[in-house]
């Protein structure tokens, strides 16, 4: 099962992609992968000083520069995404073809990719979880955890896709708002929902706020007692499938 895991900076998505490694989930990080391809002796090393010149004293490409002149000028992002973003999909999917040579096809592979949304991956996945915190906890976090300024990390949250727009394409939303232990029984739920899905073929239906409005969307094909609703503790924007 390939899963796909996203959420804005600073909404705790590593968090939630360390407690379903430990539930057993594979997990493929596109941040590695960024790093991965761009580490001094690759192409995409190459590619990336000729460009933006961003050169540490040790020889490495400085990320924090790269990172600010990109979340600046739009255009020069533009550039740089398409260095990188071809050669991560390339290494992540020769990650998917070890892991799955190694666990086998019943593997629950999760790809942790931060721009998801933004570059229109959904439909990669056999379902999408969304972290979600409002706004104002995310600049709360990056303020006390990055070291950030308001001001930066009101930029950084901008550069990327709206809250609105990430829920949108969530299969399934975890509520990262509470406290770890929250976020621990949550995630329990959530795994206990993947591991079921290989047993069932789902489609998204449009978010719904009860069964009965669900039916609305049901047509002569889908059964009434096919539908299934799967809330996730917290969650303020629980989705409903339609499954087998």
């Amino acid at each position: 099962m390939r899963v796909g895991l996203t959420g804005g900076i600073g909404a705790g998505k590593s968090e939630v992609a360390r407690r379903l490694a430990a539930h057993g989930a594979v997990i493929i990080d596109a941040d590695v992968a960024a790093r991965e391809v761009i580490a001094p002796g690759t192409p995409g090393f190459q590619r990336v000083i000729e460009n933006f010149g961003v050169l540490t004293r040790e020889g490495a490409i400085d990320r924090d520069r790269l990172a600010s002149i990109v979340f600046a000028e739009p255009d020069r992002r533009k550039i740089l995404n398409s260095i990188i973003h071809p050669l991560v999909g390339e290494w992540m999917q020769d990650a998917e073809n070890a892991a799955l040579a190694e666990h086998g096809p019943d593997a629950v592979i999760v790809h942790d990719v931060p721009l998801l949304a933004e570059n229109g991956l959904k439909d990669m996945y056999d379902a999408v979880i969304v972290v979600d915190v409002p706004p104002e906890l995310q600049i709360a976090r990056l303020i006390a955890g990055r070291k950030m300024g308001p001001g930066p990390a009101r930029d950084r949250i901008a550069a990327q896709a709206s809250r609105q727009e990430r829920l949108a394409i969530a299969d399934i939303v975890i509520d990262n708002g509470g406290s770890l232990a929250d976020l621990d029984r949550r995630v329990d739920e959530v795994w206990a929902e993947l591991v079921k899905l290989p047993e069932m073929s789902y489609s998204l239906l449009p978010p719904c706020g009860s069964v009965e409005t669900a039916r609305s969307f049901a047509t002569g094909s889908v059964p009434a007692h096919r539908l299934l609703r799967v809330v996730v503790s917290g969650m303020s924007d629980p989705r409903l499938r339609v499954g087998t």
